[in-house]
């Protein structure tokens, strides 16, 4: 190359290899090149794209990848390696892909969008040099991003690199745990005993780091982990550890294995404050304590003018997220238990999946499961509450053979629900829904349900419950409300189409057509077993004048004059409502010309 030809910059220069792909091809495992090509299109070029990077060029197992910014070059590897491996816990150990990352900060030779030079061959050797799964930074790297990402870092020394004239010193990062950036994870210095795990979801919480200079925010760090450990408590479905034991890792960058070891919890939340100019910016994560794998991760910021409002909006936007994330990762773990072992609570979890699936056969299992779990411990509050909201659905989706008797079992198991467990959130919401489907005064359940969320504002299906009553109250704009604050509480729901079909009713009500056309579209398509949303779609068309499109709707799906939609009149309250959706009904049905 001439001197007029070649091009320099100073870049962040990052590598990246499969292990064991050819492995694989060679033991004939089905799709594996077909998958890394698919990891490729969803991960690896979104994830790329996000933080402004350019893909060089690749190879059949491998990739060459530029940056401007070391801080992006370290984002992009870190949550590439998080989400493969999030995706690899899935997956037999024998068929596995996973990556080496290898990343230097150095000036590059560019040529017809090639680079070249000496910082290529260093990122190239550091790969070598990570572990599977693993991401390896040289010191040059280090220096740029030291105090600007939220990851631990492991100081590997002094490595002799092919090719490369002078030791270099590298460092891989500890995806196990978020600490201060270079320090290396240590242990408590007194031998502690491995606790029992818990027979629910247990957590820790941990001290925030502030990633900033100003004691001020030392202070706000540490009321933040407080306020959080407190909104979490309040949920009885977790064990959640104390503030003074947590605390007693204030200041270490610990292993997160060993912190679920040491204080005997399956999780562990940990994040961080920064402050940059007047605003604040807040992110935690939440990292199962026995594989170190990340479940989730989250960003919050504010004003340093609303501090203690961002504080109290933190910690009930964590806690809300993680009562339903943690239930939905328990029930998981359930389902992979031998039978011969299920709990009370093992069987409860294992009803979940077919209560929400809202089918007759699904919810028939859900209440042999719950039946069993009943008798095994006959003072289990929620599993009592679930029970009767089964056997409530069967009445509200028409599948009682004895309408009569599932109203009677409902009231009685929801009533010695409310008996056995006053002070639960999840009980005495569940129950309030029970009792809300066989037609119990909403006026009384709205105190029940009131209260459960004056003890738990965070609780993201008490906020669920409450709009069900306010639709069927005739509130239909406090309902929509309470409906959005449930999903803003958890925003990750498996099952977002209860939320959706009760923000349709309610703009139905208001004579928002096209809105609750849409909200009750999105709903069917997600679960269009359940009836409630096929019976107000179907009236939803009628009204809006689609009377061809309500009929055709209401025919595939079995909405026939005289059935079981006429309950619906019986929920409402408001006689406008009942009116609006019962002569949408007749005319979707043909009843009424």
């Amino acid at each position: 190359m001439s001197d007029e030809r070649v091009e320099r910059r100073l870049a962040a220069v990052l590598a990246a290899d499969t292990v064991g792909c050819d492995r694989l091809m060679d033991a004939g495992v089905e799709g594996a090149l077909v998958r890394l090509k698919e990891i490729r299109k969803a991960l690896v070029h979104p994830t790329i794209a996000t933080h402004r990077g350019r893909i060089v060029k690749t190879t059949a197992d491998g990739m060459l990848v530029e940056f401007a910014s070391a801080v992006d070059a370290v984002r992009t590897a870190v949550e590439f390696q998080r989400s493969m491996a999030e995706q690899n816990e899935t997956l037999p150990e024998g068929s596995r892909l996973e990556f080496r990352i290898g990343l230097h900060v150095g000036d590059i030779i560019i040529d017809d969008n090639d680079i070249f030079g000496d910082s290529v061959n260093i990122a190239v050797r550091l790969e070598g040099l990570a572990e599977p799964g693993g991401v390896c930074i040289s010191d040059d790297a280090y220096r740029q991003i030291r105090g600007k990402v939220e990851y631990a870092w492991n100081d590997i020394g002094l490595q002799a690199l092919k090719n490369i004239a002078e030791p270099m010193r590298a460092w891989r990062v500890n995806l196990g745990g978020q600490g201060t950036a270079g320090a290396q994870p240590v242990s408590l210095a007194v031998p502690v005993s491995v606790l029992a795990l818990p027979d629910k979801p247990s957590i820790a919480v941990l001290p925030f780091q502030n990633m900033s200079t100003d004691p001020e925010q030392e202070y706000f760090a540490d009321g933040l982990v407080e306020e959080i450990i407190t909104a979490l408590s309040r949920f009885k479905s977790l064990f959640v550890i104390a503030r003074n034991s947590s605390f007693t890792y204030k200041g270490r960058a610990v292993n997160i294995k060993q912190v679920g070891r040491e204080l005997g919890v399956h999780y562990v939340l940990e994040g961080s404050v920064r402050r940059a100019g007047s605003r604040l910016r807040i992110t935690g994560q939440l990292i199962d304590s026995s594989t170190g794998f990340h479940l989730w991760a989250e960003k919050f910021e504010g004003g340093l003018e609303d501090v203690f409002e961002l504080q109290d909006k933190v910690a009930s936007g964590v806690a809300g997220v993680i009562d339903p994330l943690l239930q939905d990762i328990e029930i998981k773990r359930a389902s992979d238990r031998p039978t011969a072992d299920l709990t009370a609570y093992d069987l409860y979890l294992r009803s979940l999946p077919h209560i929400r699936a809202w089918a007759r056969e699904a919810n028939m299992q859900a209440i042999a499961l719950l039946e069993k779990a009943v008798e095994r411990d006959p003072h289990y509050g929620l599993a009592l509450a679930s029970l009767a909201l089964c056997h409530s659905q069967n009445i509200s989706s028409g599948w009682a053979e004895d309408a009569a008797i599932e109203r009677e079992r409902t009231s009685a198991l929801a009533r010695r629900a409310l008996e056995t467990a006053p002070d639960d959130p999840s009980t005495v919401t569940s129950a309030a829904g029970a009792l809300l489907n066989i037609g119990e005064d909403p006026n009384v359940l709205r105190g029940l349900v009131d209260g459960a969320l004056s003890r738990n504002p965070s609780h993201a299906f008490g906020w669920l419950w409450s709009g069900w009553i306010r639709t069927v109250s005739g509130e239909p704009d406090l309902a929509i409300e309470h409906f959005e604050m449930s999903l803003r509480l958890d925003p990750r729901t498996t099952r977002r189409a209860f939320h959706l079909t009760g923000i349709g009713i309610c703009h139905f009500f208001r004579r928002r057509f096209d809105q609750a056309a849409a909200a009750l579209g999105a709903s069917f398509r997600e679960l269009p077993t359940y009836p409630l949303t096929k019976w107000f779609l179907a009236a939803c068309h009628a009204q809006m004048g689609r009377l061809s499109k309500a009929r055709e709707f209401a025919g595939h799906n079995g909405i026939r004059p005289g059935g079981p939609w006429l309950a619906v009149g019986q929920m409402l309250g408001n006689p406008e409502h009942r009116e609006l959706v019962l002569s949408g009904l007749k005319l979707a049905t043909g009843e009424q010309v």
